[in-house]
């Protein structure tokens, strides 16, 4: 009986223990056939890519010729003339960058120099050997040591591969796992030219003009394009998520994924299984399994189904442009998301760390790429329709949003949770004092933000995403001779649906007679009230066969919340 081995991402580890692998050795083919010499795989985090590369090693890799036998029972090995040709023929270089971040560039750099000098040490042979002559033998020497200046460690991939060709009398297979992780740290921590400066130096010296390179293959979740970090490799092969290329390489396919199930007896849970951890798409293969979660589901089972899926290297960068106050507009699409819809975005694959201040639409690319979004049809060359792909990624959405609301603006789950279930449930007294109390004590953010109609639609949308699971959420959709602000349909018919119509006022003045303030605030409700009627917004729950519906007329003046009950239409 074999076992699953999580966390470790060594091939030979993996197979020599008797650990579960799901054959993925036609990758190997695939990109040692490809007609460029440097082939770069984006692709989101823990979908397979460091055990991929590690497998690519032991299939290449000269110093593991006693190793043959690994492959024996996989696909790759049926391939006699490939294998007789190219296994264990040439020397690897195979590094990841995954734990290289820091605070800072000094610190990086540090990090840097320690994970190089490593894998010089992999090389150890070379110190002394007469193949080398005494400069390159000195220049080796120090990156061991990690005594080589700032021009040694750019220089460091191309000479190793120089070095090793010397020894080997063959040309070097580089292999980089995800290439992007320092630059992504280098984004956050406000280093970011620093380490892009340094990667061009680093990666593009080992894959342009390297008469030393046989093939090149780099992993990562972005393709980054500042200052054409990939355009001047020789004759680069990006194929991204949006390619039909290498497609089935990453991630589970449905058989793989019944297979695994079905070997560790619990191929009922299948169903389950596809609606918390299926749903992506890569290139023309539909229903594409996250690993990660599927083999931390089958380790742990009895516990239930939970979000395994733990996003790292983006996740603070993912979060922080959903919630920055510029993209209001955003707010409103996550929650068509939330409630199931797909959405038609734009999608530059050619991404640039600092265009994102700017371009807001970068942020679907963000997504998309990151595996919190799939895409689901594709429009024209850079347009896609983009869905969630799954009830994990559902939850992780809400979660960051009510996460938002909690840490940023102070408002407590349980407040949220008691003034939606008053809402839902048509007791719309205590939902407005509930509605009250989580805007008028916590939520100086509108301050920052300005007081626009939108923002307040926005934010209420966010409230509404701890219900998300029982209703349908919309938001500024056709709806009877109009657009209604907010619809929440039940997906339990008997449950109440409810309509909302958002209006803004300036708040009470300080010489402002309560009466007249009063009259204001009735007013702006009863044309709330009348927009609901004479545009029967209420016509796309009736067409859903939603018998119990609440109208809501809902009035900020200033920070503070009224609302007008209309009573129900059965």
């Amino acid at each position: 009986m074999k076992r699953l081995l999580i966390g470790n991402s060594d091939f030979e580890y993996l197979v020599s223990n008797n650990g579960y692998f799901i054959d993925k050795t036609m990758l190997i083919k695939e990109f040692y056939d490809s007609g460029n010499s440097v082939v770069v795989l984006p692709r989101p985090r823990r979908f397979g890519k460091t055990l991929n590369l590690s497998m690519i090693e032991y299939f290449f890799d000269t110093r593991k010729k006693e190793k043959p036998n690994l492959f024996s029972e996989y696909k790759i090995s049926k391939e006699k003339t490939f294998c007789e040709n190219h296994q264990n023929k040439y020397p690897v270089i195979n590094i990841t960058l995954k734990s290289i971040k820091a605070g800072n560039w000094k610190d990086c750099f540090e990090v840097i120099k320690s994970k190089v000098s490593a894998l010089y040490q992999e090389h150890e042979y070379l110190k002394n050997s007469d193949k080398l002559n005494e400069t390159e033998r000195k220049k080796f020497n120090a990156i061991f040591s990690e005594e080589g200046t700032p021009s040694d460690y750019g220089f460091s991939l191309s000479n190793l591969s120089k070095y090793l060709k010397k020894y080997y009398g063959r040309k070097t297979i580089i292999l980089i796992d995800e290439y992007d992780t320092p630059i992504i740290s280098g984004y956050n921590n406000k280093y970011y030219d620093d380490i892009i400066t340094f990667m061009q130096v680093f990666l593009g010296e080992a894959f342009k003009g390297n008469d030393s390179l046989q093939k090149g293959l780099i992993t990562g979740i972005l393709r980054i394009a500042k200052e054409s970090l990939f355009s001047e490799f020789n004759n680069p092969g990006v194929y991204t998520i949006l390619d039909p290329y290498f497609d089935d390489k990453f991630g589970f396919t449905i058989q793989e994924t019944k297979d695994v199930l079905k070997y560790f007896g619990i191929q009922n849970h299948f169903p389950e299984v596809s609606e918390w951890y299926n749903g992506y798409k890569f290139g023309n293969t539909d229903h594409i399994f996250n690993p990660w979660s599927i083999i931390n589901y089958i380790n742990r089972y009895k516990q239930g189904f939970k979000p395994y899926w733990v996003n790292t290297g983006s996740d603070p960068l993912i979060k922080k442009r959903i919630i920055e106050p510029g993209l209001d507009n955003t707010y409103d699409d996550l929650q068509k998301l939330i409630s199931g819809e797909a959405l038609k975005k734009t999608l530059d694959e050619n991404f640039v760390f600092s265009d994102l201040e700017g371009n807001k639409r970068l942020l679907w690319t963000l997504l998309t790429f990151s595996g919190y979004l799939t895409q689901t049809e594709k429009i024209d060359y850079e347009t896609y329709m983009l869905k969630i792909p799954n009830f994990e990624i559902k939850t992780i959405f809400k979660n960051i949003i009510i996460n938002w609301l909690e840490n940023e603006n102070k408002v407590q789950k349980e407040l949220l949770e008691q003034t939606t279930q008053h809402l839902i449930n048509n007791r719309i007294p205590q939902f407005e004092m509930g509605f009250k109390k989580i805007i008028g004590d916590t939520f100086s953010y509108f301050d920052k933000m300005g007081m626009a109609e939108n923002v307040y639609q926005a934010y209420f949308l966010g409230m509404l995403a701890i219900i998300s699971d029982d209703y349908v959420i919309r938001s500024n959709r056709e709806s009877g001779e109009g657009r209604y602000d907010i619809l929440l349909i039940p997906h339990d018919k008997t449950k109440y649906g409810l309509v909302i119509e958002i209006k803004q006022i300036p708040k009470r003045g300080k010489k402002e007679p309560e009466t007249d303030f009063n009259k204001r605030v009735n007013a702006s409700l009863e044309e709330a009230r009348k927009q609901i009627e004479s545009n029967k917004y209420y016509q796309e729950l009736t067409a859903h066969k939603i018998r119990k519906i609440i109208s809501l007329p809902l009035v900020f003046a200033g920070k503070e919340p009224f609302v007008m009950p209309l009573g129900g239409i059965e």
